[in-house]
């Protein structure tokens, strides 16, 4: 278990970030001892990041794709490969 500033020290975000993620699902913690205070498991970093990496590479991916040409499929251009 990872106290908040240590989770946003890594995750280079504030405390208030980091507690959002939790309330969010995106990160799983929970206020224990007396006075209660945050913890957050240290799985659920790494599975957030890798997360964040899945969803960069998807975003990657669809702007590649809508970068993309394909004058033979929207009739303008000349067609690379013909039938």
């Amino acid at each position: 278990m990872l106290a908040p500033s240590q989770v946003a020290e890594l995750l280079d975000l504030t405390v208030e970030e980091v507690i959002a993620l939790v309330h969010d699902g995106r990160l799983r913690g929970a206020r224990v001892g007396t006075p209660a205070r945050w913890r957050i498991e240290e799985d659920s970093v790494g599975g957030y990041l890798d997360d964040q990496a899945e969803e960069a590479r998807r975003i990657a991916l669809w702007r590649q794709s809508n970068a993309a040409s394909f004058p033979e499929l929207w009739g303008r251009g000349s067609v690379r490969n013909p039938d």
